[in-house]
């Protein structure tokens, strides 16, 4: 049974206002309220009072000997009758006296060793291969090579031949069309391609076009699979077995996390936990929360959130709460470090994102599918995005939801089992992804060297080459996730993925990766480069104008040439190419505006207000391409100039973009705008119209930024039923769910609550083994820090500071005895606590 300070205290001893305050926060959290607590003289007399002998507490600090019974006081004992189960943590005290809490199961520890890429460079190991004939011993690169080799040959017999035709008709499609447009283009300009600017041009132009016929095709495949009810090949066409989940195929849900909005992330958490629990296979699933967090505040606040929630569904035991103290490799490192700890005790893991929400039909669904695929590595997932109100997000999120089942469709028709991985809402074999996806650093010196910061695509890519099929579920419904609120927070989290796919380039050539994997790297990085090259072919363009206008026409360019050359312009035939690039890039979103309809578009506010948000999102899209063109080309010369990026995670809340903000990371593009346009205009007044879209939309950029993010306006166009989608007629269960938790979040402890408040207190040290026998110097550096805090208060730490007591149980329960009992105890602690 849980302690009662009334049993131990003596009830003649005199009060004091800090002891009745100290004693009013455990009467909160006391189990049996009907019992009174009688206060003592002084707080140190609680802390020996509930650690009972005081020969068994430690004189130097008896705040720490208390925490077990703190806990028990505010949480009971799991063995307590309760009306919901497992809803006491389990509290572990060893014969040292130190208190823990069990927030993770116990470790099953297991190697996970990431091998070195090698040379990259083809040339320079057909050099290195050659060389080694020459020595006959086996080494450890022949027997990776030897394994590789064998993983390709198993993969071969079991991946559909009918892939590679596919593929081959896509590249057909595309290299024609751009042979074609590229040969029209040279008709448009003046000397026909001739000259050396204009040979620059046209390669430019090829490459945009091939990038956009790309898209074109795989979109057009897409409508077809989708118009037709599905494809033979689609990995969800084969029923999983009916029935429960077999015993064996134990899943972890993973949630990475890093300095989020804990009420959010928890709320998110907690959804999706109950409709895993409604399909009645809750036993066959863990729950684990991952966080790289590196703010005191946000640490304490993840803590209070696991215990709240595991308290509120009876969820000890089932949902687990992981902190690394030594942040590596982000995110896939974070996943590693899982992996190492307790991957063994899993068949699968799905991993979710800080906003990722999944219903249990949907994890269940994915369970059964690997189950009946024992060649499948990763299975994803195509989340919908949904949960935003701004004008800006509400558009994206149309804009996903309408045209991305074409492509993601499409990516499925040509990719089959070598496709895409996105990082989240994905299940992964684990066995398999320990062995052979652990990132080794990429080789070299500069700025694409070192740590990969985008990690899904060469984990895909690791997983494909070790003979696992990756596939794309792209029609299975009941995965989520939320957007960015506004252009300049997508544009933060562009930066990232610019730096990450960058790097991911240089694993083009890398040994055994197949081919689909290595059109993946292209395709990643051609997401950024083409920024750059549409700028320059627009640069160049706008050169071309000036040479035209300000230089005497060349007529004879060589030497005894007997007819001139006239430079031709035919605005008709640059009229006609203009059109056919504009229906490569719109034609896939109106077949997928007639798709729906012809499916029913009730759900999407009616044909009408479908067709109307279609081209309200056509025209928004156009004016955002050239400051996303802009923003882009400036990632990626600053990838390659090694310049510092910030890798924060993203705002999970509707965040508005103030006018100030939008000048400054705008007002660049507005007086490019205006100096390009105006000095297009003095050349050529009428080729102005041509680069009015572009010099328009930059020149707009502000209150475009501005006014997209406001979210009165995108609930003034929700309640006009426009950019409607689904997700908002018919809200499912499970994002219903989390917008109530959310909203209904409790004020979550901060840092100053671990210091002051005496649970929080109790819980922040248990939940990190205590290390008494450390070197005198460490002894001293932990006393010197925390009278230092005592005086300064919680403004006077630095946050490493302030870490570096959460990690310490000793140093955090010595400060929290001291803030109660000492005169030098600054203000501010008891002031800013906020229980």
């Amino acid at each position: 049974m849980s302690a009662s300070v009334e049993e131990v205290v003596d009830p003649s001893q005199l009060q004091s206002s800090l002891v009745e305050r100290y004693i009013a926060r455990l009467e909160q959290f006391q189990p049996r309220p009907s019992e009174t607590l009688v206060r003592p003289q002084a707080v140190l007399d609680v802390h020996l009072a509930l650690a009972g002998s005081e020969a068994n507490v430690d004189m130097a600090n008896p705040a720490y000997a208390s925490v077990a019974a703190r806990l028990h006081l505010a949480y009971g004992l799991p063995t307590e009758s309760s009306t919901i189960p497992n809803a006491a943590p389990e509290i572990i005290t060893d014969v040292t006296g130190r208190t823990r809490i069990a927030v993770a199961p116990p470790l099953h520890r297991t190697s996970m060793v990431a091998h070195a890429w090698g040379t990259l460079n083809p040339l320079v190991r057909w050099v290195e291969n050659a060389t080694h004939k020459f020595d006959q011993r086996p080494n450890a690169d022949a027997r990776r090579e030897a394994e590789q080799a064998a993983a390709q040959a198993k993969a071969s017999k079991t991946r559909h031949p009918k892939g590679h035709l596919r593929r081959f008709v896509l590249l057909s499609l595309m290299l024609l069309q751009t042979v074609l447009a590229t040969y029209f283009m040279s008709t448009v300009l003046p000397y026909h391609g001739t000259k050396p600017v204009e040979m620059l041009t046209l390669a430019f132009f090829a490459v945009l076009f091939c990038w956009v016929s790309a898209g074109f095709w795989t979109a057009m495949m897409g409508f077809l699979v989708l118009l037709r009810g599905t494809d033979r090949y689609v990995i969800s066409r084969e029923e999983a077995a009916p029935g429960p989940i077999p015993a064996h195929a134990r899943t972890a849900i993973v949630m990475p996390i890093c300095n989020e909005d804990v009420t959010r992330v928890f709320a998110g958490l907690r959804a999706t936990y109950e409709s895993v629990a409604n399909t009645g296979e809750l036993g066959r699933f863990d729950f684990f929360v991952l966080s790289d967090s590196g703010d005191a505040d946000i640490c304490t606040a993840e803590l209070d959130a696991w215990v709240d929630i595991c308290q509120t569904l009876g969820a000890f035991g089932r949902i687990f709460y992981r902190h690394r103290r030594r942040r590596v490799k982000r995110k896939s490192g974070n996943i590693d470090d899982f992996c190492r700890r307790w991957g063994a005790n899993y068949d699968y893991m799905i991993v979710l994102d800080a906003d990722s929400v999944m219903s249990g039909t949907c994890l269940t669904t994915l369970v059964r599918l690997m189950e009946a695929n024992p060649d499948a590595g990763i299975i994803q997932t195509a989340p919908r995005a949904a949960g935003r109100d701004t004008l800006y997000a509400r558009i994206q999120q149309f804009s996903t939801r309408v045209y991305g089942p074409l492509f993601t469709a499409g990516l499925h028709y040509w990719q089959l089992s070598e496709s895409h991985y996105w990082g989240h809402n994905a299940i992964i074999r684990v066995a398999p992804f320990i062995e052979h996806c652990a990132l080794a650093p990429l080789p070299g010196e500069g700025a694409l060297t070192g740590e990969i910061l985008s990690h899904d695509f060469v984990e895909a890519a690791l997983m494909r080459r070790a003979g696992w099929g990756v596939w794309i579920a792209y029609d299975l419904a009941g995965s989520f996730e939320e957007m960015p609120p506004n252009l300049l927070d997508e544009l933060k989290r562009d930066r990232r993925w610019c730096q990450g796919n960058l790097m991911n380039f240089r694993l083009f050539l890398a040994r055994g990766m197949h081919g689909v994997h290595r059109a993946v790297f292209v395709t990643g990085v051609m997401a950024y480069i083409s920024a750059p090259l549409w700028f320059a072919f627009l640069v160049l363009s706008t050169g071309l104008l000036a040479m035209h206008t300000l230089v005497e026409p060349e007529y004879f360019t060589t030497p005894g040439q007997l007819f001139p050359v006239w430079p031709e312009w035919h605005p008709e035939k640059a009229l006609a190419l203009f059109t056919a690039t504009a229906t490569l890039l719109f034609l896939p979103k109106i077949l997928s505006v007639v798709l729906i309809c012809i499916k029913g578009a009730r759900e999407f506010g009616g044909a009408f207000r479908l067709t109307i948000s279609m081209i309200l999102e056509l025209l928004f899209s156009m004016l955002l391409a050239p400051v996303r063109m802009l923003f882009h080309t400036r990632f990626v010369v600053a990838a390659f100039l090694g310049w510092a990026i910030s890798w924060k995670s993203p705002p999970r809340e509707d965040s508005e973009t103030s006018w100030g903000e939008a000048c400054r990371r705008h007002g660049g593009h507005t007086l490019l705008g205006l100096v390009w346009g105006a000095g297009v205009y003095w050349l050529d007044p009428s080729y102005l119209w041509w680069l009015l879209p572009i010099v328009g939309s930059l020149i707009l950029s502000i209150p475009l930024s501005v006014f997209s993010s406001r979210v009165s306006l995108g609930r003034s166009f929700r309640h006009a039923k426009l950019f409607v989608i689904p997700e908002e007629v018919d809200l499912p269960p499970e994002l219903a769910a989390t917008t109530v938790y959310n909203d209904a979040g409790k004020p979550l402890a901060g840092f100053v609550d671990a210091v002051v408040d005496p649970i929080i207190n109790a819980l922040a040290c248990a939940a990190v083994t205590a290390r008494p026998h450390i070197p005198v110097a460490s002894l001293q550096a932990r006393r010197a820090l925390v009278d230092m805090a005592l005086r300064q208060g919680p403004d006077g730490l630095s946050a490493r500071q302030k870490n570096t007591l959460l990690d310490d149980p000793l140093a955090l329960s010595s400060l929290h005895l001291a803030v109660w009992s000492s005169s030098r105890a600054h203000d501010g602690w008891l002031k800013t606590a906020s229980r």
